[in-house]
């Protein structure tokens, strides 16, 4: 019997680089990391900086300036802050700032001073290729590779760099610096565009967040929103009839009255449960209160016949038909079922007469779950501004919970004279699917 391979996780970098090579990346990332917090703490340092560093440069030109050598000190200071100066704004104006460096080292090379701030043509460079325009950024390669081969020709014949004896040295490294400067320029634009498409979709990312959170308080609020309108309905609907028929019977029968009353107390009771079951859910941040609150499980199809008591109590006849293994049924189906079984028979408190007889058949089948609840009327007449066929809330609860399991409710009048609701639900299959295992090898 062979065992299956084992793999590690796609994810882990460690099983794509080695432990050493794992480390100066992290590393690498670390001194990024810190090299721009420090730089977002302090922008003046490399605004400030860099020319600064680039005019140190131009001391040993300036010194011998001093010493009589060279066009005078005058115009080596001019050449050095104008070599400097303008990378204040090398990254606001790049292309202005790029041309007037590049100016100012013509001039420098022109007079043969030859200034070690000359070197601010790359970092200009650099900042063209990091923020300008491709059109931009093809312009200053053109000034600066035949400036790169100028400026190796001149120092090529300079003292100081007499250990390059052959021109095509200098003038390749000077090449080979001005691509360099282009490509890390280059490089800056991707890391910076990279950056920017990232924080854009951690905005997105938030964005959807928040709205998938209004959305869900949303839904939160229709489905405490429909079951309490399911819970008070029902039980205020009841509440109503029951204390009609005791008013009857406190002179007639005082004991069938009491006991009507106790069924009202208890009616009470148990909505009163319900409600604080449901408002402990939705004040979830209230923790002793979640604790405290009863923790009674969601009603379903074992808590019908409880639910017809209360209704025969209130004066109708109430029979239940059913068909079908109910037990089979998830909880989430035995609840809409009870729902809707509860809403029709709170619609039939309401606008039915108190002798009414009504009939409730659940029907399962493999594939559907068929409700139907019909009362024998007759008709009473609906209080001003109603009317039982309006679709108010219950009937719209009805059909969201039937559409919940790709099924469908309505009502309407019968030919009994009274009313009828009927739902159709289409629950997923109960059972795990079959389980299969692979003989052993």
């Amino acid at each position: 019997m062979t065992s299956p391979p084992t793999t590690e996780p796609a994810g882990d970098p460690s099983t794509l680089l080695g432990d050493s090579e794992h480390r100066m990346i992290v590393r690498l990332l670390s001194w990024s990391a810190r090299v721009n917090r420090a730089d977002q703490a302090h922008p003046r340092v490399r605004r400030w900086g860099l020319p600064a560093l680039l005019a140190v440069f131009g001391l040993p030109a300036l010194a011998k300036a001093v010493g009589g050598a060279g066009p005078g000190v005058p115009m080596v200071v001019a050449l050095v802050l104008g070599l400097t100066v303008p990378l204040l704004w090398r990254e606001r104006r790049p292309m202005p700032v790029f041309a007037v460096v590049a100016a100012v080292s013509v001039a420098d090379m022109a007079t043969g001073v030859m200034t070690g701030s000359n070197a601010s043509r790359l970092v200009a460079l650099y900042n063209v290729a990091r923020l300008g325009t491709p059109v931009e950024l093809a312009v200053a390669c053109a000034v600066s590779l035949p400036e790169a081969v100028v400026t190796g020709l001149i120092l090529s014949s300079y003292g100081p760099t007499a250990y390059l004896t052959q021109v095509p040295a200098m003038v390749t490294v000077l090449v080979v610096g001005t691509l360099a400067a282009v490509g890390l320029g280059l490089a800056g634009r991707i890391v910076r565009a990279y950056v920017a498409a990232l924080e854009d979709r951690a905005v997105r990312l938030e964005i959807e967040r928040d709205q998938r959170a209004r959305l869900a308080v949303a839904d939160e609020r229709a489905r405490v929103a429909r079951e309490m309108h399911d819970i008070l309905g029902h039980t205020l609907s009841v509440m109503v009839g029951l204390a009609d028929g005791a008013a009857g019977l406190a002179e007639t029968s005082p004991r069938r009255g009491a006991e009507t009353l106790r069924i009202i107390a208890d009616s009470g009771r148990g909505a009163l449960a319900e409600l604080r079951r449901l408002l402990a859910v939705v004040r979830a941040d209230d923790r002793e209160q979640t604790e405290q609150a009863p923790l009674a499980p969601q009603p379903g199809l074992a808590d019908l016949d409880a639910l017809l008591e209360r209704v025969r109590a209130a004066g109708p006849t109430v029979t239940l038909h059913t068909e079908g293994e109910l037990t089979g049924l998830g909880q989430g189906v035995q609840l809409a079922v009870y729902r809707i079984v509860q809403e029709a028979l709170t619609n039939t408190l309401k606008y039915a007469a108190a002798d009414t007889t009504v009939r409730v058949v659940i029907a399962v089948e493999p594939d559907a779950v068929d409700i139907a609840v019909e009362d024998s009327g007759p008709a009473l007449a609906p209080p001003p501004g109603t009317d039982r066929e309006g679709g108010g809330h219950g009937l719209v609860g009805m059909r969201e919970r039937a559409a919940l399991y790709g099924g469908q409710a309505g009502s309407g009048p019968n030919s009994r004279g009274g009313w009828t609701v009927r739902a159709r639900l289409l629950p997923p299959p109960t059972h795990p699917p079959a389980h299969t295992e692979n003989p052993p090898a």
